[in-house]
């Protein structure tokens, strides 16, 4: 039996009497191949609506169907690895402690790694924090803000990567919104973190110096949310898991790079 058209119940119903199945069935429906990656069939159905499907071999033999309960059981499983696997956990909820420890050391020392290059950034700037202590109060503001933005950006770009929505004809408008998103926030909240600085310290260049400093961290945190887990894809390296360490490492080296840097010019 070949299965190539599709009929709806409703469409059933809701026909004349007087038609033939032929007449009233959908002869561009595409039916799921059964060598097609499960992903790929959530977002075809997704995209479609479809509640249940034939499934087929190459020849067009009736192998079975498909239905959305399995699909859903395929999306619930890869939002849970995603969800996982940007924190670099990879087991089971009740998985036994040897096993858990092994799956969470490799990130573990990842992160231990980029920490070492943002305290390495910090370290170039050591003379200036010996002659200006109270900058070291304020860098992990910057850091932080970078941080927590790129994550954001990081959710959204996963999320589109996951159910197909991103591709090239939309990744420049996706890029340019999530720019301006970052310019806006980074606007008004360059005026708030500038506002506490200067009742804080007294000092209206400080106050300055701290607000570009967020809005350059905000930037390139956008940038690298975008563009750091297409990056990753491209290696056959996963997004979920990598791309917050290396965002993070991204916007703690920009933001301590910013800061010290310009109080490094317009204070020293």
């Amino acid at each position: 039996m070949c299965i190539r058209d599709r009929l709806a119940i409703g469409k059933i119903i809701t026909s004349k009497p007087c038609l033939s199945v032929r007449e009233v069935m959908d002869t561009s429906a595409n039916p799921i191949f059964v060598s097609q990656d499960d992903k790929e069939v959530a977002t075809i159905f997704e995209r479609n609506d479809i509640i249940s499907s034939a499934v087929i071999d190459e020849s067009g033999k009736l192998i079975g169907r498909i239905t959305i309960d399995d699909v859903l059981d395929v999306i619930r499983e890869d939002a849970d690895q995603n969800f996982l696997g940007m924190a670099g956990v990879a087991e089971d909820t009740f998985a036994p402690p040897g096993r858990a420890a092994r799956s969470r050391v490799f990130w573990l020392s990842m992160n231990l790694l980029t920490a070492f290059i943002a305290s390495m950034t910090i370290n170039i700037f050591k003379d200036v924090l010996d002659q200006i202590v109270y900058l070291a109060i304020l860098m992990p503001i910057v850091a932080s803000m970078g941080g927590v933005a790129a994550t954001q950006t990081l959710t959204i770009v996963l999320r589109g990567l996951t159910l197909e929505q991103i591709n090239s004809s939309n990744l420049q408008w996706l890029f340019k919104r999530e720019l301006a998103v970052s310019i806006l926030n980074g606007f008004v909240l360059s005026i708030l973190v500038g506002l506490v600085t200067y009742f804080w310290f007294n000092e209206i260049l400080l106050s300055l110096l701290i607000s570009l400093a967020l809005v350059i961290n905000l930037v390139s945190s956008v940038i690298a949310g975008v563009f750091v887990p297409l990056i990753l894809r491209s290696l056959n390296q996963d997004p979920a898991i990598a791309g917050s360490v290396v965002v993070t490492t991204v916007t703690d080296v920009i933001g301590f790079l910013s800061f010290l840097g310009l109080a490094t010019i317009f204070l020293i």
